[in-house]
């Protein structure tokens, strides 16, 4: 049997087309992964991903134990103040990646990869000391993610918190919409301005059915799975098990700015302290196919002399940039601007560019 969410009642409401997704039975689409991708670059889109994992995290020694296990800086974080980081390993490939809210001091909310959510809880509790409390409040959460430019203007008419004023990666906990209580925080996966709001799982459907509503004068639409990856791909943001895995280091992902290897020690340190002093064997970098042909996931990549040097992480047509692209993962040597790579497609090698990346920047 396949998971579902709080808001899965209403997608055949709104036309959508489910896949299973993780054992999630989620929407790939609604009206079409092109017109979706497009709404939420130029409109707004309005995505369910109530699938996703919430853990808090308290006690007295809350800040020290994601300290240890998180890759990014907690003690940085004000209260209100959320933060992308990433827990490792011993040898620095990644348990997840993940978003941290302060909530209060020595009281954080993690958010997690639904796939994940099971295999990091239990990194989790195994690391846990005698002071730290972990509580899973996935089942009770919904999760709502508004993406797009007019998504503050959309959201300012439901909501007595300014979201306008609230600066990325910032939140408000006791935000209120129409009377649900809400956690709206401002961070985004699609290179668009975005807002994402926490509800308790019984107001999903309502909450869902007013954004829709009041965002109808703007084209808001409803967005599935497949233009979550397009939007998310084209701005160069990770997707567990693609550009970061247990194989893959945040050092090889280009996500060296999210791992403070000066805070202290924390788990897979060494081993990323040795990586950027040796240099990474394996650079993820863009590509651009100079024949016709799309990189799909997993589809291997050679140098001239057929040396097979890596392979495809994520490549579809770029609804934006009317191109075929790709994210590789390639032996460091052959990374640079402008390397001519081979990409094998149903068996026939492709000529393809190393290209620069993000494919997409929000102007």
């Amino acid at each position: 049997m396949l998971k579902k969410t709080p808001l899965h009642p209403v997608y055949a409401r709104y036309g959508a087309k489910t896949i299973d997704f993780g054992g999630w039975e989620l929407p790939v689409q609604f009206t079409g992964i092109m017109d979706e991708h497009h709404a939420v670059r130029s409109k707004a889109g309005l995505f369910d991903v109530s699938h996703m994992g919430e853990v808090e995290v308290s006690g007295k020694r809350a800040e020290a134990f994601l300290q240890q296990l998180t890759t990014n800086d907690v003690t940085k974080l004000e209260e209100g103040q959320a933060q992308y980081s990433l827990m490792c390993y011993p040898d620095g490939g990644v348990v997840d990646d993940l978003l941290i809210y302060k909530l209060a001091a020595n009281h954080y909310m993690l958010v997690l990869n639904a796939s994940n959510i099971d295999k990091d809880l239990d990194w989790l509790r195994k690391h846990a000391e005698p002071d730290v409390n972990l509580l899973d409040i996935s089942e009770q959460t919904a999760l709502l993610a508004l993406q797009g430019p007019a998504a503050a203007a959309i959201l300012s008419k439901v909501t007595n918190a300014n979201a306008a004023e609230l600066k990325p990666f910032r939140f408000v906990e006791q935000a209120e919409i129409r009377g649900v209580h809400a956690l709206l925080s401002r961070t985004g996966y699609t290179g668009e301005d975005g807002f994402e709001l926490y509800v308790p799982r019984e107001d999903a459907v309502h909450v869902w059915e007013l954004l829709l509503e009041a965002g109808q004068p703007e084209g808001i639409m409803p967005v599935g799975l497949g233009a979550r990856d397009t939007l998310r791909f084209e701005a160069k943001l990770p997707l567990y098990g693609q550009e970061l895995s247990a194989s893959i280091t945040p050092l090889e992902a280009g996500l060296l700015r999210f791992v403070k290897l000066d805070k202290g020690e924390f788990i897979g340190r060494d081993a990323l302290l040795e990586q950027r002093e040796q240099g990474v064997p394996r650079k993820l970098v863009g590509i651009e196919m100079l024949e016709r042909g799309i990189p799909r996931s997993h589809y291997p990549v050679f140098a001239e002399d057929g040396k097979r040097i890596g392979e495809v992480t994520t490549g579809t047509h770029s609804p934006t940039l009317k191109k075929n692209v790709g994210l590789a993962l390639v032996a460091r040597e052959y990374s640079d601007l402008g390397q001519e790579l081979w990409v094998e497609i149903r068996g026939k090698r492709l000529k393809a560019l190393v290209a620069a990346t993000p494919f997409y920047k929000r102007s």
